[in-house]
Order: C-alpha cells, then structure tokens, then sequence
C-alpha cells in the first residue's frame, strides 16, 4: 500500500507566504466576531507551528502574540479612561472628570467594554497575521523578488522587520550566557543586567550589516535621464490617486460605477508602468531565483479562499460578523467562513517542510 505522498522540504517562495497572510488579515479585518477572530489567530498559529524554520525571525511569532494581548488590554483601558459609555449593564461607577469635549473616567458598562475588547481584539488579529507572514517568509528572500525600482525601500523595509526578531534573538543569547555563568535571576531585576548587553549586541549587529551592505552596493544609484525620472514619478503618482479613487469607490456605495473598479485597475497599471520604467535603470543580479510552483500556488489561494468567503458572507448576512452587545448576545458561527479559515489551515498540512540545518557529527 503506498504512503502518502509529502513534498520534499525546501523554502517556500516568500510572496506566497505574504499573500497567505494577508488574505487571512483582510479577512479578521471584517469582523469582531471574537469566535471567528478566535479561530483566525488559531490558524496563523497553528501553520506558524507547523511551518517555520530555524531562523531568528521565525521565533519571534510569540512576541507577536504578546503584542496582541497587550493591544487588548490598552485598549480596554483606554475605553474605561475616555471612552464612549453604553449599555445598561453597569459594572463599576468611577469618579468622572468633565473636561472640553471629552469625559474622563465614569460609569463602566458591560456592553462598551466588550465592544473595546473585540475591537482590540480585531486589531491583535490582524497583528498576529503580520506576525506570522515574518516568521514564515524570509525577508532577505522577499527582498529579491521586490521590482528593481523598490529596491531601495525595499531594504530599508527589510532591514526594519528584521528588527524585532534580531532583538529576541540577542535577548535569548544574553540570557543563555547568563545562566551558563551561573547568573539565571528573572523578573525586573535582571533587565537592567541584560538591556546593556543587548544594546551592544543590538550596535555591533547594525555595524556589521551596514558593512556588509556597503560592500556589496547598496546605497549607489545609477544616474537616470531627467525626463525618466518625471515620467516614473508622473505614472506613480496618476496611478497611486486613481488606485485611492477606485478603492473609495468601491468602499462607498453611493459612487458612480465608474470611480469603482475601473479606476482601481487603471491606477495600479499606471503604478505597475510606473515601476518598470523606473527599474530599467537599476542593475541587479540575483542567484537561483526562488521559484514558484503548485505549493505556492496552494498557499497563495487558501488565504484568497479566507479573504472571499468573508466578504461573501457580509453580502449574505453581515450581522453574523459581529458580537450583538446592544443587547448582549450570543455570537453567530457562519459555516461559510468557519470553511474560509479551514481552507486557510491548509498550508499547515500540504506545504513542503523548510529545510533543517544540518548538525555536525563528529567522531
């Protein structure tokens, strides 16, 4: 009887991982729903776990989690400060203070801090779904598939998410250090005795890279005709207002047809025209690109899949996307959705292993 067949282990093409996430943020974006929000951070969780590789940036997922539980909590405590109070379901009645325009403190509602929890909720979502397409994706990979004419913000894109994971990282090695010194305190205590540590590791980090980058030309430009220079920048300008326009336009119900996906596509082929003409100047060379096969093809639609059957079911029910608090309910499961995110879980089964490092033996 044969066995199931498994992709051999391999990296997978970094925009795919990006367009996963972000099909799977679009569609936590939609809802404050806590049962599907709940269900979203599982699935990112749960291929982050099943997917990651050994670099520093894929074990900085857990910083992500805590950042998205203290988004809740501020901003819970943001509502309880100055926030609207509603509801008839009074919890607690602070001291208030009446200043111009805004009230601080007062009575505490059950239904106003739910709406602030959910809503703090969405937002950790959608960070977690930033988070995992960093720990999933390799962002000097990501760099290489970038249009010549972003290469430049491109790196300083990169260099600007490689920044918390590197951080973790040196944290972990102070730590290890510490404890192999026979000097392994927690708690506040023993921040001040690594913060130190980790800012010198953190400085002789940004030396060494800002060396290697001298060394390999970033930072030179090839000279570019005037005249290409303004046209790239009157295509990428034209094409970013029409892809505002268009997206207003369909945002808004009320527009004409025409400021709607007609403008939308018009602008980003204006901006795709814009690029082109600018990376024609640029000269880079890149060894074995990375591929795009059937995974990432795979990975790249389950996170489409999420996205769409959001937004199909807020055209067939929108009310089931959101947590009833005027008056407290129970939230709805749509079915539709629920499959939306399952699909988005598919990566953790399907998609190839990332390859492991090899460990020396030695005899």
């Amino acid at each position: 009887m044969a066995g199931r067949i498994t992709p051999l282990p391999r990296h997978l093409h970094p925009v795919a991982w990006w367009v996963w996430a972000i099909g799977l943020a679009v569609a936590v974006s939609r809802t404050t729903n806590p049962l599907l929000l709940g269900l979203g951070i599982g699935v990112a969780a749960l291929v982050v776990s099943a997917k990651r590789g050994s670099s520093p940036w894929a074990r900085a997922f857990g910083l992500y989690l805590w950042l998205g539980v203290f988004i809740v909590a501020v901003r819970v405590v943001l509502h309880v400060l100055v926030g609207y109070k509603f509801g008839t379901h009074r919890l607690w009645t602070l001291p208030s203070v009446d200043l111009p325009g805004i009230t601080l403190l007062g009575p505490v509602h059950l239904e106003g801090l739910l709406a602030a929890a959910v809503e703090g909720l969405r937002l950790a979502s959608i960070i977690v779904c930033i988070g995992a397409a960093n720990a999933l994706a390799n962002p000097k990979r990501l760099l290489r598939a970038l249009p010549g004419a972003l290469h430049e913000v491109g790196t300083a894109v990169v260099i600007a998410v490689t920044v918390a994971p590197q951080l973790a990282e040196s944290v972990q090695r102070v730590r290890r250090a510490r404890v192999l010194r026979g000097d392994g305190g927690t708690g506040l205590r023993s921040v001040g005795r690594v913060a130190l540590p980790v800012l010198q590791d953190t400085l002789d980090r940004s030396l060494l890279l800002a060396s290697a980058m001298d060394s390999r030309g970033y930072g030179r430009r090839v000279e570019q005709p005037p005249a290409a220079r303004r046209l790239t920048g009157a295509l990428t300008l034209v094409g970013l207002a029409g892809a505002a326009v268009g997206t207003y336009g369909l945002l808004d119900g009320t527009a004409p047809a025409a400021t709607g996906a007609p403008m939308l596509v018009g602008g980003l082929a204006l901006c795709a025209l814009g690029l082109w003409v600018g990376g024609r100047s640029v000269r880079r060379t890149v060894y074995r690109r990375d591929r795009w096969g059937g995974p990432e093809w795979l990975v790249a639609a389950s996170g489409v899949v999420a996205a769409v059957a959001m937004f199909a079911q807020q055209h067939r029910d929108p009310m089931a996307l959101v947590l009833p608090v005027d008056p407290i309910g129970l939230p709805a499961l749509p079915l539709l959705v629920v499959g939306g995110l399952l699909v988005a879980a598919l990566p953790a089964f399907l998609a190839p292993d990332p390859p492991r490092p090899r460990r020396e033996v030695r005899g």
